[in-house]
């Protein structure tokens, strides 16, 4: 099975200062995740300074700035970026970054990125997606607020300026912060799955880490999921995110359900249990004395632990048999004991 690639989204949950964002580093590194994102953009290319702020947004930042004064306070520069990638190299913890616009696209790219990740409010974004599939690189979309019909346009767009599908991974998602749990609508991704024939993942904004695991046991090829040093730091998507023992747990979580799923599909004694067979199964024993040459009749046998003797599958069989000797009360019957004038199941 190969083994999914789990994204820890560090986002905007650096507050703008790049110490924090190597503290993230750090605290994704210790649990074992495969890459680490953050977002690159410059928020004039990204906004217009009258939009206003989204529902979670408002609720989880101060209620006095503009979304563009919350997202120009959140962004780094690209040099900054720079440097994160050159730490997370030194971690080896693949270093990610959504990007927004050709300017952080191009950039991203310079600095020797592996993957592209695209958010959810850039699938309808043409000139967008025209410029990333002339790259065709290895891309992550998600697709938050969207349709079937959105994606299939998103990827006609993709194709018909170089990207090769086979470099496709779409991750299902939704665009609520947190995402209640009856719009998560897991089913959805192996939708995806038969409508395009790509490689699926999912991008969970839920609070918990149940969902990234069921995902997983689904199908999921690539997760993504927000984290924090601490929930309760300013910004708006702290609150929303893992705390670092809680991401831990999840790939702890995702990586033993891969193990669970890596069999062949046979249904067959495993190695492991093999040793509980005589223990835990039963056989066919006494339930009082009786004396050799009797004949065995169903009053006479019963079923108990351990399962090392005549197994109860022979039930019938044993009946109207002679004893060869006399046996005491839950003697367990082997076949040296009987004339054995039968034919065996």
């Amino acid at each position: 099975m190969k083994k999914t690639f789990i994204i820890a989204e560090a986002g905007v949950n650096h507050n703008g200062d790049i110490n924090l964002a190597y503290k993230l580093i750090d605290s994704a590194v210790e649990a074992k995740v495969d890459a680490i994102k953050f977002q690159t953009w410059k928020t004039e290319n990204l906004i217009t300074k009258n939009v206003e702020k989204a529902e979670y947004q408002k609720q989880t930042t101060k209620d006095n700035e503009s979304q563009f004064d919350m997202i120009k306070k959140l962004e780094l520069p690209f040099d900054d970026f720079r440097k994160l990638k050159t730490y997370c190299d030194s971690k080896g913890i693949e270093f990610m970054s959504t990007c927004v616009d050709k300017e952080s696209l191009d950039f991203l790219i310079s600095i020797g990125l592996n993957k592209i990740k695209t958010s959810s409010s850039d699938l309808t974004n043409y000139p967008f997606l025209k410029n990333i599939a002339i790259y065709n690189t290895d891309l992550i979309i998600s697709t938050g607020m969207s349709d079937l019909n959105d994606i299939q346009n998103s990827l006609n767009v993709l194709c018909k300026y170089g990207q090769n599908l086979d470099n496709v991974t779409i991750l299902h998602c939704n665009s609520e912060y947190p995402t209640p749990m009856n719009d998560v609508n897991l089913k959805a991704m192996n939708t995806i799955r038969s409508a395009f024939d790509v490689e699926i993942g999912y991008s969970d904004h839920t609070l918990g880490i149940e969902v990234p695991i069921a995902a997983v046991a689904l199908g999921a090829k690539v997760i993504e999921k927000h984290f924090t040093l601490d929930r309760k730091l300013p910004g708006p998507d702290h609150s929303a995110s893992l705390e670092p023992d809680e991401l831990k747990q999840m790939v702890k979580s995702i990586r033993n359900i891969e193990k669970a799923l890596s069999g062949d599909g046979e249904k067959k004694l495993s190695k492991s249990e093999s040793k509980n067979v005589s223990i835990v199964r039963k056989s066919i024993h006494l339930k009082k004395d009786l004396s050799k040459g009797h004949v065995i009749t169903e009053e006479d046998i019963l079923v108990l632990r351990p399962g090392d003797g005549i197994s109860p599958m022979e039930w019938n069989n044993i009946i109207g048999n002679e004893l060869l000797e006399d046996k005491s009360m839950f003697d367990k019957l082997s076949y040296s004991d009987l004339n054995q004038n039968y034919e065996k199941l």
